[in-house]
């Protein structure tokens, strides 16, 4: 991929804390300030400026351990399922072309794949389902 950040799509391919703390700030600016807010132990995540920036807006930090991988297992299978399945299918470009990529395989894996554990619904019929019944209730 060409360049190295796109902040108007959201995407990185850099590890750069400036980038995640910018993201954190748009997405507070947008939907407000989660209660906690829980990463791993990468560099992005572990500086400073990470840091101050969640302590400032009084957002409680939680980090996984150096062995929490499992703590992460669900998150990361959907990761390694997303690159094997759509992004490393695709010789890249550009930013723009890796964002269709992302977004055509997570609206295909919420709205039509079926999912063992969900017993093979999709998960927005799971969910939407559930929340149905919780307005119901």
């Amino acid at each position: 991929m060409g360049d190295a950040k796109s902040a108007d799509l959201g995407l990185s391919n850099m590890l750069d804390a400036s980038f995640c703390v910018e993201a954190l700030e748009e997405v507070i600016s947008k939907y407000g300030k989660p209660e906690i807010n829980n990463t791993d132990q990468g560099s992005q995540y572990s500086g400073s400026s990470w840091i101050i920036t969640l302590t400032e807006a009084k957002i409680k930090i939680s980090m996984d351990g150096r062995s929490g991988y499992l703590d992460n297992i669900i998150i990361e299978r959907l990761w390694r399922l997303l690159k094997q399945e759509a992004v490393y299918l695709h010789e890249i470009t550009d930013s723009f072309q890796v964002k269709r990529i992302i977004d055509t395989w997570i609206g295909f894996y919420n709205s039509e794949r079926p999912h063992t554990a969900l017993d093979k619904r999709t998960p927005d019929i799971a969910y939407f389902g559930q929340a149905e019944t919780r307005k119901a209730a």
